[in-house]
């Protein structure tokens, strides 16, 4: 059990939650949330597309959907009331947002699922960005659809002057951070110069480097909190992980898996009929736990079912995260949305945010029903990058 845990595969987790602290106290969610709001002033419900679009881009360097929601949630909901935003579309926004995290790369959840799994890594992290990007297009067109027709849930007209040269200029210098960030680490680990561990500690050094230069780092203290909070994290999650390959283990003495396979495999049922059963689990477990819990529970029973039926493991892993994302803004758990209610404060209560958060999940439900019908959403980047 040491030597699953010591395996440096598992060192991506810490640096990836410590690159993603690094990127929190240097301000990179205000430099994103800034460069995208002034591409995308001009359009209706301009603060909630740019919080989606946002949180998507902050999420390929944070990988957690709590700390998606909490940056975002304190940088845009004041601007929100400012601009008379309904509290409960506003609030509903920062959280279903927020879940981007969990999809766009590098997403925690990616890597738990690939070490549970022995999938690759890298694989998992390519077949997740079109997912994220889709997400977050439908999400901006509901919002879009949803204002004109309700104009009272952003009813205060933004500036809708056409953008300069300058405008532009400065959206880009305020996105260039998290670009360099995302390059050194996607184009390193794809072209073949890291592993997704070292590509992690790369993005640690970065985005360590980019906030001393940007003058958010300025002295030895400021990297204590980071540091301590991302221990904190990791510890959290590797105690859970132990857990959960211990009765992995268990499992597989047993043969339990493998007899479940085959007993499936004789039903006499269409094999999508098996899948969405599987689904359901998932969709219902979500609303009670939370995913490294049912990863374990279910992964080493589910996972020789799902290959044995003939489906990819990969595009499995996506589905999966998905429903992860749904689950996050369903009741009675919907951890995002207790944190976005936290971020807000008083003046709404969590039956209003809920209310608001339904057609962010129809959304959600769209595009998942789009990654069964069309399983190359999700595996044509992998496929491209890193051959079949």
């Amino acid at each position: 059990m040491y030597h699953c845990i010591a395996a440096p595969s598992w060192c991506s987790i810490p640096l990836f939650i410590l690159m993603g602290a690094f990127a929190t106290i240097a301000g990179f969610g205000t430099y994103i949330y800034d460069g995208v709001y002034k591409l995308t002033r001009r359009w209706p419900g301009a603060l909630a597309i740019a919080t989606c679009f946002g949180s998507a881009i902050f999420g390929a360097i944070s990988g957690s959907s709590l700390a998606n929601t909490a940056i975002f949630g304190k940088l845009v909901l004041p601007e929100m009331d400012r601009y008379k935003y309904d509290r409960s579309f506003s609030i509903a926004c920062v959280a279903s947002a927020g879940t981007f995290a969990n999809m766009i790369p590098p997403s925690i959840n990616f890597i738990i699922f690939a070490l549970f799994t022995e999938q690759s890594i890298a694989r998992l992290f390519a077949a997740g960005v079109i997912p994220g990007i889709l997400t977050a297009f439908v999400y901006s067109v509901s919002i879009i659809y949803r204002v004109k027709k309700h104009p009272e849930l952003a009813p205060l007209e933004i500036n809708k002057a056409k953008l300069t040269m300058k405008e532009k200029s400065d959206a880009f210098k305020n996105l260039l951070p998290i670009l360099l960030v995302v390059g050194v680490v996607f184009i390193g680990m794809y072209s073949g110069v890291f592993s997704p561990t070292e590509a992690a500690a790369a993005g640690c050094l970065v985005t360590l480097v980019t906030g001393v230069l940007k003058k958010s780092i300025t002295h030895i203290k400021d990297l204590r909190d980071p540091l301590r909070d991302s221990a904190n994290t990791t510890a959290m999650m590797f105690i859970i992980n132990v857990g959960a390959l211990l009765f992995s283990r268990i499992f597989a003495l047993t043969d339990i898996p493998q007899n479940m396979a085959l007993f499936v495999q004789n039903w006499d049922v269409p094999r999508f009929v098996i899948l969405l059963g599987i689904l359901l689990i998932y969709f219902f477990l979500g609303m009670i736990m939370v995913e490294i819990g049912i990863y374990a529970l279910t992964l080493p029973i589910l996972m020789p079912i799902i290959i044995s039926l003939g489906y990819d493991p990969i595009w499995f892993g996506v589905i999966v995260l998905k429903l992860s994302e749904i689950a996050a803004i369903t009741p009675p758990v919907g951890l995002n949305v207790y944190m976005a209610k936290a971020v807000a404060g008083k003046g709404v209560t969590l039956e209003q945010i809920f209310k608001g958060i339904w057609p962010f999940c129809l959304c959600d439900i769209v595009v998942l029903i789009l990654l069964i019908a069309f399983p190359q959403i999700s595996l044509w980047l992998p496929n491209l990058l890193m051959g079949k």
